[in-house]
């Protein structure tokens, strides 16, 4: 595990090192990343599912197989994990926590079906605990990132209310309290816009980061999920983004696959290329079920054919 001080370094150089190029690296194979517990059932087919397809890092959420969250584990459950992707040769490209996606004490989100008085009173006490240890939580990530080598974590802006941005200075504020902590620990917060939170679509994502400066927050482009707002991911809401910003970028199977989100991920490619892009590109399959791991198969083989031809 490292140390604060050499975390410090190694963390921010990363992110230098993503930014000082003049020209973005190619997107080939050495880029592409994938939510572990999406493709497989536990750790070791998480890791033999990149051996196969020749990537170098995974994306981290829950342990496959269990959903338990890497970022709440133990130290020593987290050593042993590392120490596990290390000898595999694979690294950690971003750590999907769910820090921040629940209600903010004193808002009422948006509800499709109306909601039992006693389910509301167990889940505001619940999400007034969740907000109450939203710190504890975001130290217990931190120390994730540390001992996976990860400077990247995910954050979201809490549950969609009627008027989202009439919240944005609020949240801004919580986000930034959290983002100075972490920024101290080497870490950096990226925000993922997702259409049940505050921010949800590119277009929100890019009027909520100007409320905090560069250093305190990234977005996470999760591409497809702005469409159950009626955003149009690409290329609507990708050029709205602040490209030097986007740190992150995740694919839904869907979007590569024979499904009517299919996007011209070979144009995203291309445009990510000239507009800088240097991070990693994480396949989220988000198709469920008893084959969702053919589903990762079937995705990341067309990733990989898609970039094999840029």
């Amino acid at each position: 595990m490292l140390n604060r001080r050499t975390f410090l370094g190694s963390g921010f150089a990363a992110l230098a090192a993503r930014g000082a190029a003049l020209k973005a690296p190619k997107i080939d194979r050495t880029r592409i990343s994938a939510i572990s517990d999406e493709i497989a059932k536990s750790p070791a087919d998480a890791i033999a599912f990149a051996k196969h397809f020749g990537m170098q890092w995974l994306e981290l959420r829950g342990l496959p197989g269990s959903g338990k969250p890497y970022h709440t584990m133990d130290p020593e459950e987290l050593a042993k994990a590392h120490a596990e992707f290390k000898e595999a040769g694979i690294r950690i490209s971003f750590l999907n926590s769910p820090m921040l996606k629940y209600g903010l004490p004193g808002t009422e989100p948006l509800r499709r079906t109306p909601e039992k008085p006693e389910a509301r009173e167990k889940r505001l006490a619940r999400e007034q605990a969740q907000f109450d240890g939203h710190m504890d939580e975001l130290r217990k990530a931190i120390r994730c990132c540390h001992t996976l080598e990860c400077p990247l974590l995910r954050v979201f802006s809490f549950s969609r209310v009627a008027e989202p941005e009439k919240l944005y200075p609020r949240v801004a504020e919580i986000v930034g309290k959290m983002a100075a902590v972490a920024e101290k620990e080497g870490v950096k917060l990226l925000l993922e816009n997702e259409a049940s939170q505050n921010v949800g679509t590119s277009a929100e994502a890019a009027k909520f980061v100007k409320m905090l400066p560069e250093k305190a927050l990234g977005i996470n482009w999760d591409s497809l999920n702005g469409l159950g707002l009626g955003e149009k991911p690409y290329p609507d809401g990708y050029d709205v983004l602040p490209k030097h910003r986007i740190l992150n970028v995740q694919i839904k199977g869907k979007t590569v696959l024979d499904y009517p989100e299919h996007m011209d991920w070979g144009a995203i490619f291309v445009q990510l290329e000239k507009d800088g892009y240097k991070g990693q590109l994480g396949l989220e399959t988000h198709i469920f079920g008893e084959g969702q791991v053919a589903c990762s198969h079937a995705s990341m083989t067309e990733i990989m054919r898609i970039v094999d031809t840029l």
